[in-house]
């Protein structure tokens, strides 16, 4: 982490996740108030992974996906240091009640899933969330995605916050679809040309 991060964070520079960049994944989630206790499994998690739940086991389910070569999504770089991250994938790599349903003319892997998003504590109220959406829509586009669903919520919401804000994704552009649980947003982003 950049030891005197810059009022306005700047343009980030952006990287898929891929077996060449889990090492910085690693460091990003294992920093000081990294999401290390979850490794981005919650949503990913198989049944069978769900049994173990421990960060070591949890580093390790995520750690085979990036080795396998699975999307997860994309790093944020401030000056070469990971400093964001955002889950960006194939709605079929996450497990079922995320969010959305297919819409009439969806084909398998034509939908990507944005389940959340981190940002380090010292580049956090820069537009550095704008940043990651700009950059996870630019990535799903360039793998072939047809649209992104994300689940946002409001505001107030006492849970789910790392999945963003309602507001943040219809400035975007994103439109709601529906609903998912008690307090998740569907919103989507039509990528079609």
């Amino acid at each position: 982490m950049p030891a005197n991060a810059p009022e306005s964070a700047g343009p980030l520079v952006f990287h898929e996740v891929d077996k060449k960049r889990w090492p910085d994944f690693a460091r990003l989630f294992e920093s000081r108030g990294g999401p290390s206790y979850c490794w981005c499994m919650a949503w990913r998690a198989t049944p069978e992974e769900v049994k173990q739940p421990d960060r070591a086991s949890r580093k390790a389910q995520m750690e085979q996906r990036v080795r396998a070569g699975t999307p997860v999504g994309i790093l944020g770089y401030l000056d070469g240091e990971p400093v964001a991250w955002c889950s960006i994938a194939p709605r079929e790599t996450y497990r079922k009640g995320l969010g959305g349903m297919d819409a009439p003319g969806d084909a398998p892997g034509s939908v990507w899933s944005l389940a959340c998003l981190f940002i380090s504590r010292p580049v956090r109220g820069q537009g550095v969330t704008r940043q990651l959406i700009e950059a996870a829509i630019a990535q799903a586009r360039a793998r072939g995605a047809r649209s992104i669903e994300a689940y946002p919520v409001d505001p107030e919401s006492p849970s789910y916050r790392f999945m963003g804000f309602v507001g943040t994704f219809e400035s975007m552009g994103f439109q709601e679809v529906g609903t998912a649980g008690s307090r998740r947003h569907v919103m989507r982003y039509d990528l079609a040309p």
